[in-house]
């Protein structure tokens, strides 16, 4: 309750005194990014939780819409600040949905397979619940990162303006036919052991108004710190000379850290399928919702947008989904399977710095 109200403070001295983010490089301007930086990390650890309160409060499927919605909110703000600054990045949503992919499925759930087999040796998940993951996170990936590469109407990996809006089109379609499943349909697939989760006491109804409001506050100060950052961000990557790819994995990364902490705890918990659940959840809804959001920018601002993944990545993508399938295959997983899906992930980082 308190990060929301301290941060929108925050905004309202730097709107007061007119700092937009452009800082100099010096060791006060160094000493600015970092304080922004952690004011915008807290507001979206602040967001998450409340959004959680809420979904908890109202159940499902509405409960995993409004936190998907929330994550989405930040993602799209992120990514839509740095598209509409100076200098345009037609580049960013495509490295950052590449790079929420990679990051999910290599490094997250390496991580908790390797956190989980040093404590417990195996652990056990929901097959059915795995599978239905990866039958829809292929045909997202695919048809938004791949596909572009080969359509002819347009020059480049980009999408037509009617391609665009089919393809959001679709993935939104598919994304919601899977919320059915998970939160209507097949709710024991995404549950531990298949069995019915313990009930746990909801909030209240004053704990859940609470909660709303200091969501729509914290959205409010990420949306008004995402342009401070994308300026801050921009002046970074040009004096450290690093790779455009790697604004797509700082954004990826802040997106991913609340979701991403939950889900390791989960998995040291030896609830693998919870940790599954927030990891490739998380995947899904960024090309499912992102896209689309990011589409809608990219078309009303007649902003360029490149999909199409580079030869490399395309490897990385589509080897990714290879052992993905043999990972998530059995039922149960060991410290194999972990730190192979980790090698995947710093070849993914080595490949961002050295392509």
């Amino acid at each position: 309750m308190v990060i929301p109200v301290i941060a929108a403070l925050i905004v309202a001295a730097l709107a007061a005194i007119g700092f937009n983010g452009d800082v100099p490089l010096s060791a006060a301007g160094l000493a600015a990014a970092i304080a922004v930086l952690a004011i915008l990390i807290a507001t979206v650890f602040a967001a998450v939780h409340h959004a959680e309160v809420v979904a908890h409060r109202l159940g499902e499927p509405l409960g995993t819409l409004i936190l998907t919605l929330a994550v989405t909110v930040i993602e799209v703000a992120l990514i839509a600040s740095i598209m509409l600054n100076k200098v345009s990045d037609p580049t960013l949503a495509r490295d950052t949905v590449f790079a929420v992919i990679m990051i999910v499925c290599n490094g997250l759930v390496g991580a908790c397979i390797v956190i989980g087999a040093v404590h417990y040796r195996e652990q056990e998940f929901q097959v059915e619940g795995a599978s239905a993951y990866l039958i829809v996170l292929a045909p997202l990936a695919v048809l938004t990162l791949i596909l572009p590469n080969y359509t002819t109407t347009t020059a480049g990996p980009t999408f037509s303006a009617l391609q665009l809006e089919f393809v959001s089109i679709v993935t939104v379609l598919i994304y919601c036919i899977f919320l059915f499943i998970q939160t209507v349909r097949h709710q024991n697939y995404f549950r531990a052991g298949g069995q019915v989760s313990e009930p746990n006491e909801r909030p209240s109804t004053k704990e859940t108004y609470v909660s709303v409001v200091c969501l729509l506050g914290a959205l409010i100060v990420v949306i008004l710190l995402a342009k401070k950052f994308a300026v801050m961000l921009e002046i970074g990557l040009a004096h450290w000379q690093a790779p455009r790819a790697f604004a797509g994995v700082v954004v990826a990364l802040l997106v991913l850290l609340p979701e991403g902490v939950s889900a390791m705890r989960a998995a040291r918990n030896d609830v693998l399928q919870k940790s599954l659940n927030l990891a490739l959840g998380s995947s899904l809804a960024t090309i499912g919702l992102t896209i689309p959001a990011v589409a809608i920018v990219s078309i009303w601002f007649d902003k360029e947008l490149v999909l199409g993944l580079r030869p490399t990545e395309v490897v990385l993508l589509v080897l990714t989904l290879f052992v993905s399938l043999l990972t998530f295959g059995t039922g149960r997983t060991n410290v194999l399977s972990g730190l192979v899906h980790l090698v995947i992930f710093l070849t993914f980082l080595f490949l961002v710095f050295a392509p």
